[in-house]
């Protein structure tokens, strides 16, 4: 299967006053399409970096990178807009739900700028929502919600758009671990519909859900393997045991 990411020596350098921060040395990897990937690190490792890149927040000091057939390397701001809007659906630690809108409107904003008609964007964003099984939730404001339920409102957001990749930074970062475990599951049913997913956490433990692991250390690649209790259970008997 061919890369849906491909990564050829990317490097990003911060300049704070005088000093250079070498913030990701030489980073080449690719992923596949419908890889489940998990990026770990401690502090300072460069997955953060990674993450935006990867994500086309930011632009890499050097080096190639390749995003469903896009050399997304030099494009400028108002470019990597178009594609981030058209090929990832992010989620994020906290959520970044608008606090006077409902679920169905948080949900349908990535549509906006697309040209569908309002009544199509509502159509999509309640199919969204009931993919997360929050379909009786549509006229809830995020405070009506639990941390849990905004969450499952986050992903339905990114997935409204029909994304190649799914990038969530810390998903269950705010949540508590049964609540963490039940959104873990939503990941792995996006994964089997066929979407690429990729996890940035510190957590190993959730990083366990992945099929394939990456950890980063000083902005290089430390440890990129498959999660072998993963591809030993991948039978319907033997699915994930988080305690």
């Amino acid at each position: 299967m061919s890369a849906i990411i491909s990564v050829n020596d990317l490097k990003k350098t911060y300049v704070m006053g005088l000093e250079k921060v070498h913030a990701l040395q030489s980073i080449t990897l690719d992923i596949k399409k419908n890889e489940y990937v998990a990026l770990m690190g401690p502090s300072g490792s460069g997955k953060s970096t990674l993450m935006n890149l990867l994500g086309c927040l930011d632009t890499p000091t050097s080096g190639d990178y390749i995003l469903n057939n896009i050399n997304v390397s030099t494009m400028t701001d108002s470019e990597l807009a178009e594609v981030r809007n058209k090929e990832i659906g992010f989620v994020f630690q906290t959520f970044n739900l608008l606090p006077r809108l409902s679920s169905l409107e948080n949900v349908a904003l990535p549509l906006v700028y697309s040209g569908m008609s309002k009544s199509v964007r509502l159509e999509k964003a309640q199919a969204a929502l009931d993919a997360v099984g929050l379909g009786d939730r549509v006229k809830h404001k995020p405070n009506e919600l639990s941390g849990g339920q905004r969450q499952r409102v986050a992903i339905a957001r990114a997935l409204v758009n029909d994304p190649s990749i799914i990038l969530a930074d810390e998903p269950t970062g705010n949540l508590d671990t049964k609540t963490s475990i039940e959104i873990m599951s939503i990941f792995e049913e996006i994964h089997e519909r066929g979407n690429t997913v990729i996890l940035v956490t510190h957590e190993p433990d959730i990083a366990e859900h992945s099929h394939r692991i990456i950890r980063l250390r000083d902005g290089l690649v430390e440890v990129d393997m498959v999660n072998e209790n993963i591809v030993k259970a991948s039978d319907p008997e033997h699915r994930y045991n988080v305690d």
